[in-house]
């Protein structure tokens, strides 16, 4: 693929006015920013509550009739039916958010997983659920986030502006991280009562983050281009883009390849059931550890964040990220596990605080939504594609082996990277 000279395109007006950064680069001072960022943070929650819910519950089933390896194939499966509709719908998803209302597009995603919500509920009631009927609402699950993702991202330099864009980023984050850590602790002890109740809650959580989006008053319309190229081409366009450009391409690849290797949320419930045994309470303590760190990590971003030595600072984190999931699976003993998971949050942060701001700096509002659906097939469907490999790798290695392999590989990355794009490692300033 190559590079095809950029003709002049027009601005939007919201594009316009958001450009001039009247708000002096503090997002906050924005209502519609406010909004969105309420509604994230319920919307996260909603989220991590409802995935604590379907992994216990699905390895909880499974475990009744299955040893630990087989078992661990069906956790495996949540992923990997989230994953196909990921794969087949995100880049065409991100061409529609460069064509369509990003707003309608969004609201509407969300709209589809307040259903999704109410089904699992609906099957939780009955009792016992079959696995088929939970993994089918989980695949349409991931076909909304397929089309929420790019959109998503592409509607947020249009409510804050360049300017404002990195804190934005790192307050959407503290947003995200909120809800990563009450959420999985809140649905650990919730689905420890009552699998239904947390199911019920996530639900309430996706209508009180809908409202929320509804009442944003920026427009969602992106810049309009007359004569542009058609859709599968504005598709290749895109991945021209991202092919072309190395920071952006070398970026979303190593969180692909780290996130693959490295994800330890599926195995979260197989070992605090089977390997440290501390029950659903401990399950929440572990998927809230990594949130907790990430968050720490991203309100100090919030306040100072990273505008030097860019390319340094994610290879640094990404390596002490592997160094964590390294000892998390050679833990036996539950706070050290914690605090590896707690640690190698903070790390974490950092590597998608900084991945972010290049992404979104680098990309021109045009080719956001496509830009940004790139991303997403290759950065949120990797959590999804790590369920599954996680999945199959439990049932060669073993819990164990799966993470220490991970880690091991995380390692062998960030040095790797670090080689094959020079750019990316001396990227410096995120301004």
């Amino acid at each position: 693929m190559t590079d095809a000279p950029e003709a002049p395109r027009p601005i939007s007006p919201d594009v316009a006015a958001a450009a001039e950064d009247p708000h002096g680069g503090n997002p906050w001072v924005l209502p519609d920013f406010r909004r969105l960022w309420f509604g994230r943070l319920v919307a996260v929650l909603a989220i991590q509550i409802q995935s604590s819910a379907l992994l216990w519950q699905v390895y909880e089933i499974a475990r009744r009739d299955h040893p630990i390896e087989q078992a661990s194939l069906y956790l495996g499966l949540v992923g990997l039916v989230q994953f196909i509709p990921l794969l087949a719908l995100t880049l065409p998803a991100g061409e529609m958010a460069d064509r369509r209302d990003r707003k309608a597009t969004v609201a509407l995603s969300i709209a589809v997983e307040v259903l999704c919500a109410g089904a699992f509920l609906a099957m939780a009631l009955h009792g016992s659920p079959p696995l088929w009927g939970l993994l089918t609402v989980a695949c349409v699950f991931g076909a909304a986030r397929a089309f929420l993702a790019p959109a998503s991202q592409a509607f947020l330099p249009m409510v804050v502006g360049r300017t404002a864009l990195p804190r934005a980023i790192a307050a959407q984050s503290i947003a995200f991280q909120t809800g990563a850590i009450a959420g999985p602790a809140l649905g650990g002890v919730i689905v420890g009562a009552s699998t239904p109740l947390a199911y019920a809650v996530a639900l309430g959580m996706f209508l009180l983050g809908l409202a929320a989006f509804l009442t944003i008053r920026t427009s969602g319309r992106p810049p309009r281009v007359e004569g542009g190229p058609g859709r599968w081409a504005a598709v290749k366009e895109g991945l021209s883009y991202v092919w072309t450009t190395k920071i952006v391409l070398g970026a979303i690849s190593l969180d692909l390849i780290v996130v693959l290797f490295a994800g330890v949320a599926l195995l979260t419930p197989i070992f605090a059931r089977d390997i440290l045994q501390v029950g659903a309470e401990g399950f929440g303590l572990l998927r809230a550890a990594f949130g907790v760190g990430a968050f720490g990590m991203a309100l100090y971003l919030a306040r100072w964040p990273i505008v030097r030595h860019a390319g340094v600072w994610m290879f640094g984190a990404v390596a002490v990220f592997g160094i964590c999931t390294l000892t998390f699976g050679l833990s036996k003993v539950v706070w050290v596990s914690a605090a590896a998971l707690l640690i190698g949050g903070a790390a974490d942060m950092i590597s998608v605080n900084i991945r972010q701001s290049l992404i979104q700096l680098s990309t021109p509002d045009h080719m956001r939504g496509r830009v940004s659906s790139v991303s997403m097939l290759f950065i949120g469907a990797s959590n999804e594609l790590g369920e599954a490999y996680s999945g199959v790798a439990v049932r060669f290695l073993g819990p164990v082996g799966a993470a220490v392999f991970g880690g091991v590989g995380a390692l062998a990355a960030t040095g790797l990277w670090a080689r094959i794009f020079p750019g990316l490692r001396k990227a410096d300033r995120l301004e």
